[in-house]
């Protein structure tokens, strides 16, 4: 048996967790030396009881070790351990780092260069947008894009970077085999072909429950040199990550939001006990150790997902979209402000909205594109 498939194997058992695992490697000198243990001498380390022990050394009995590498080998993926060159350094620093990843990509080295992007699944257009952009900016400086593909910030943390040609990794709070959300799949696959990977620290079958997602956040806590929180109420799984990312000596920064809105009341406080206030991703990089000149993609800095600024406007569209901004407003407050008739601001709307200029959202509210 070699390392990785020891490794596997007591990642597989149930109920044991990395910090004990690494404590019985210690003692036994390797994950085959665990594995091979009497339970007398399993049980004569600290944190192992009589059912760990028969558990660990009965272990055949309960891990499908063969099963779980076929389905490896299936699915076209790797493990990366504490051994692989490309294993995040600041891993071997955190006593709950996971044993090993699953990966579907490619991990590299230079993915220890990194900032996690975190915030509400029910998001606005503001906070889906400032994302975008910061995730652009930063990924296009040569910073991977560390976030966890669920819906609202976390999509717009991966496909910010994906539009910059950078790289990404999302940490899954499931198995491979299980992805969720489900209606992430395309963007999931793009990120694995040859723009970062998508990784978990579970069994490829394992589905997703309340107590995997804690999980899967202290590995992107854990991987990043920083947490950028973007969008957040009071109470969140976002604030959690970034408290857990502070006790791990990572920097912490947040985009601020209005006084007025629930969606932006954990940013805020956040920022209120320290955090470093973000508007622009240079502000980020200032605070981080010096990027090397040749980690910049290749694409351009301007984002092809955002509004042509040189688009030629008639009077009535300048005025029109001078009323809009990052804020919702409705159609109400834009005729108020243009101070021209219903039917012209409508009218003037569509051709903005057609131009890209201008996006509709829900309940006819308006704000400017990016």
């Amino acid at each position: 048996m070699t390392y990785i498939e020891s490794v596997l194997a007591l990642n597989l058992l149930p109920g044991i967790g990395p910090i004990r695992v690494r404590r019985l490697i210690q003692h036994f000198g390797g994950a085959e030396g665990v594995l091979r243990a009497h339970r007398n001498k399993l049980t004569a380390v600290s944190g192992i009881g009589p059912e760990i022990a028969s558990l660990i050394a009965s272990w055949e009995d309960h891990v499908d070790l063969q099963g779980e590498l076929a389905s490896l080998r299936s699915r076209g993926l790797s493990l990366l351990t504490s051994d692989d060159p490309a294993w995040p350094p600041a891993f071997h620093h955190l006593p709950d780092a996971p044993l090993l990843l699953y990966v579907w990509g490619t991990v590299l080295e230079s993915d220890s260069r990194s900032l996690a992007v975190v915030g509400s699944r029910k998001t606005t257009h503001y906070g889906r947008d400032c994302t975008h952009k910061l995730s652009f900016q930063l990924a296009h400086m040569g910073l991977t894009i560390i976030s966890g593909l669920a819906r609202g910030i976390d999509t717009a943390a991966h496909e910010g970077a994906l539009a910059a040609e950078g790289r990404t990794i999302a940490v899954l709070g499931s198995g491979l085999g299980q992805l969720y959300p489900p209606e992430n799949m395309a963007l999931a696959e793009r990120i694995a072909d040859g723009n970062g990977a998508v990784v978990s620290e579970f069994p490829i079958n394992t589905s997703p429950t309340r107590y995997t997602f804690p999980q899967r956040n202290r590995i992107v806590a854990g991987w990043c040199e920083g947490i950028l929180v973007v969008e957040c109420a009071k109470r969140s799984g976002a604030l959690i990550t970034a408290n857990l990312a502070a006790e791990y000596g990572k920097h912490i920064f947040a985009v601020p939001g209005g006084i007025d809105r629930p969606s932006s009341e954990g940013c805020n406080a956040l920022i209120r006990t320290g955090a470093i206030l973000v508007t622009d991703g240079s502000q980020i990089i200032d605070e981080l150790p010096p990027l090397a000149p040749e980690s910049r993609t290749k694409a351009s800095l301007h984002d092809p997902d955002s509004a042509s600024e040189n688009l030629r406007l008639s009077e009535n569209e300048s005025l029109v979209l001078a009323t809009l901004s990052k804020e919702e407003r409705t159609m109400d407050q834009i005729i108020e402000d243009a101070e021209l008739e219903a039917s012209v601001v409508a009218a003037t709307l569509l051709r903005l909205e057609m131009r890209g200029l201008a996006i509709q959202l829900p309940g006819s509210h308006f704000v400017q594109s990016s």
